[in-house]
């Protein structure tokens, strides 16, 4: 895509998405912000894609805030990523927050594969993966309060359906660093791997296989588990079934299952 983000197509619709500012361990600067919202974009419309597999290149996953890009003049209440914070240029969210939230928005899942650090907005960007696995010694902090700030790139809405909330309450007031293995523990992790993108890949092609609409309107639901109310899901199941059941993908589903071979989906 450009020299900041790299999206490559693999078999089955998979989408190999890598932050690829390596001499920065892929810390933002506006560029980065830049690049990672085009890049959610392009995937929006992407036609044909079942999974995104999420990764950074080089030594780290994502470094955080470059804070090189927080000095100058800026206005109070700017962001670094541009703009003000206040205005939603993204939908619900401001292009800031939208790196994070943005891979909620994506209509498939995304894997994050996660090493060597994700500090600040980098441990927000892993949050907005549905599924997230670290290599066990990678760094992780949410580390706005370090900077007397707070969390502001989309965190708190993902992380609270993924961490208890007097465990979120502690690792924001007091910026503390903890490793993969804690995170699995804690929940901001999914998975531990001694190779995170190799799992991570090999997860895709699982869901990959599976009836994309199907996959589709289970991330809708498990995307409404922080907001909706039991009845609210309740209906959103009827609803979902309804657009799948008997349709010729859900069909292929069940007849690929009974043949032992690999279904074979439309878009």
């Amino acid at each position: 895509m450009n020299d900041r983000v790299k999206i490559t197509m693999l078999e089955d619709g998979i989408a190999d998405v890598r932050m690829s500012r390596v001499d920065k361990m892929n810390a933002l600067d506006p560029a980065q912000w830049s690049a990672l919202v085009d890049a959610i974009d392009t995937l929006k419309a992407t036609e044909g894609l079942r999974v995104v597999v999420l990764s950074g290149e080089g030594r780290a996953f994502c470094a955080g805030l470059d804070l090189a890009s927080m000095q100058g003049d800026r206005e109070p209440g700017t962001s670094s990523a541009g703009g003000s914070l206040a205005d939603r240029t993204k939908g619900i969210a401001n292009s800031a927050q939208y790196v994070a939230w943005g891979w909620r928005e994506l209509p498939v899942p995304v894997i994050a594969a996660v090493h060597g650090v994700a500090f600040g907005a980098g441990s927000q960007i892993m949050a907005g993966a549905d599924i997230r696995i670290v290599h066990p010694d990678t760094r992780i902090a949410i580390m706005e309060m370090k900077w007397g700030l707070v969390p502001d790139v989309g965190g708190m809405p993902l992380w609270r359906t993924q961490v208890a909330d007097d465990v979120l309450r502690e690792m924001i007031y007091t910026n503390r660093e903890f490793n993969g293995v804690e995170a699995k523990e804690m929940g901001f992790a999914t998975h531990v791997a001694d190779d995170p993108l190799a799992k991570a890949l090999e997860l895709a092609r699982v869901i990959a296989n599976k009836n994309p609409h199907a996959i589709r309107g289970s991330k809708r639901m498990c995307n409404a588990l922080a907001t909706a109310t039991d009845a609210e899901l309740l209906q959103m199941e009827s609803d979902e079934q309804i657009k799948v059941i008997r349709t010729p993908n859900q069909m292929e589903a069940v007849m690929a299952e009974m043949q032992k071979r690999k279904p074979v989906f439309a878009d």
